[in-house]
């Protein structure tokens, strides 16, 4: 139990309360809880706080537009009644005050793609170094300790739980993904930052940020309200983006660490290497030149782990004991996963893909490695920003010598109009001899499999690491590697 004053709260007309817990949705209300009435994009929470009081609630935070709402309810109250201007950030607070201190040592990297592998390779370095750490985002609570999430940054009362869950659990280091919708809901604000990295800028979430700007400055949340202007920001100065960036983190006073192949980044990648099972690479630290083996398919990848060594470094690792560890970094579920090879030696990837970068930059990355064809799976999920549809195929066929398009994760939406955007944006760029339209994702693997020769690879994008594919409202069992490893067999004879 604390009180208002404990938690940083002020209430109306001075009145104070002890709380005895934290509840964003009315059921979870229990006597004596806070419960945070918070705007929506469709349902004001204020409309919830007659349910809340009805359960008892101790206290109200909202804001103005919320007060409005339950006026009568609130008056009638004996409740507190907190009014802040931006009730989002006024409850990360409340809820790192709540929950508790976090492990010592946090850092949190945004950006389009990479953020799952970034955040996985500090993880992975940590680990090398006998640090307690984890990483934390789309594929949940994963290391020395783990536990499930829904949401790539979850809202702030899970988050600042999970967080000083792990501190009792003796985590010391976590590496955070911190998506946009996160950024702008303020579900970070309350979690101090040792560093902060910037990984890539591209198209998607239109369908809720609305604009390229919106969406960029949700981003950017991260290094001017979370990052405290004694942190230090990595940032990948090769995306076109990163030098706004950088001059954004240098105006708050910020250190920055530039990576990249740019000539003014600190980590600078100067020379790669491809072969079937990975890659060498040459790169500076400093103006000082070093040599490191990655067991990584992709080129990008050499930019994301170089990303992820910014990142540790900043929280205070040695760098050559940093360096030292790169040569045993493995592949992370689902982001360019080897999940089967035929008996000729081709092989089937599973990459989670979903935005028309990304897969041009998986596309693109595939090549050197691979001596034959590039066959590709693609979609592109239901419900979400449609503009980057047609983009999606453009970018398969152009960078694959055969497309098969396929459902993604449709949800609410016609499979059969999805398919079409994409195979539109396919045809319009490489016209309609090499491209394929498979409506059932285990049929077009199977089939994408069946064209294999030796020396080919299929990239199968999309999913990654799920195990579950979104049509309606069910979330029917899939999994992109299993099933890649069922067609592998049946096509083999091995099953």
């Amino acid at each position: 139990m604390k009180s208002l004053a404990e938690l940083g709260l002020t209430a109306r007309g001075g009145r104070e309360a002890q709380i005895t817990g934290l509840a964003v949705d009315s059921r979870d209300v229990k006597p004596g809880f806070l419960f945070a009435a918070l705007p929506g994009a469709r349902v004001h929470g204020g409309e919830f706080i007659q349910y809340a009081l009805r359960m008892k609630a101790g206290a109200i935070l909202t804001d103005a537009k919320g007060a409005e709402i339950a006026a009568d309810e609130l008056a009638a109250s004996d409740a507190a009644v907190i009014v802040a201007q931006d009730p989002r950030q006024a409850l990360a607070q409340t809820a790192s005050l709540w929950f508790g201190a976090h492990p010592k040592t946090v850092i949190a990297v945004t950006g389009t793609n990479g953020k799952t592998s970034v955040s996985t390779f500090c993880r992975q370095i940590w680990e090398e170094l006998d640090l307690p750490g984890v990483n934390l985002g789309t594929t949940g609570v994963e290391g020395a300790w783990n536990h499930p999430l829904k949401h790539t940054t979850p809202e702030p009362i899970t988050l600042h739980r999970v967080m000083a869950e792990a501190a009792q659990n003796g985590i010391t280091h976590v590496a955070m993904e911190a998506s946009s919708h996160g950024l702008d809901q303020r579900r970070l604000d309350g979690v101090i930052l040792a560093a902060a990295g910037f990984s890539n800028f591209s198209q998607d979430h239109l369908d809720y940020h609305e604009t390229f700007e919106a969406y960029f400055d949700a981003k950017m949340g991260l290094f001017q309200r979370v990052l405290s202007e004694d942190g230090v920001a990595v940032i990948n100065l090769d995306d076109p983006k990163g030098k706004e960036v950088a001059a954004i983190c240098t105006a708050r006073g910020q250190e920055v660490i530039g990576v990249g192949r740019h000539t003014d980044a600190r980590l600078r990648l100067t020379g790669q290497r491809f072969d079937a099972t990975g890659q060498d690479l040459l790169f500076e630290w400093q103006g000082r030149a070093r040599q490191a083996r990655l067991e990584l398919i992709g080129g990008f990848q050499a930019e994301n782990v170089l990303l992820a060594s910014g990142l540790v470094i900043a929280a205070g690792a040695d760098p050559d004991e940093v360096f030292d560890t790169l040569q045993y970094l493995t592949t992370v579920r689902g982001r360019m996963e080897l999940a089967a090879t035929r008996q000729s030696g081709a092989a089937v990837f599973v990459d989670y893909a979903h935005t028309p970068d990304a897969v041009e930059t998986a596309l693109r990355a595939m090549r050197p490695h691979v001596m034959g064809r590039i066959i590709v799976i693609v979609g592109a999920g239901g419900d979400r920003d449609a503009g980057k549809r047609p983009l999606m195929g453009a970018a398969a066929a152009q960078h694959a010598d055969i497309v098969i398009v396929t459902d993604d994760n449709p949800r609410s939406e016609d499979p059969a109009a999805i398919r079409a955007a994409v195979m539109a944006g396919a045809v319009d760029a490489g016209g309609s001899d090499s491209i394929t339209e498979v409506g059932d994702r285990a049929e077009a693997i199977l089939r994408g499999i069946d064209m294999l020769g030796a020396g080919d690879a299929l990239l199968i994008a999309g999913k990654g690491h799920e195990t579950g594919q979104v049509v309606g409202d069910a979330v029917l069992p899939f999994d992109d590697v299993e099933q890649a490893s069922v067609a592998v067999a049946a096509l083999e004879g091995w099953i």
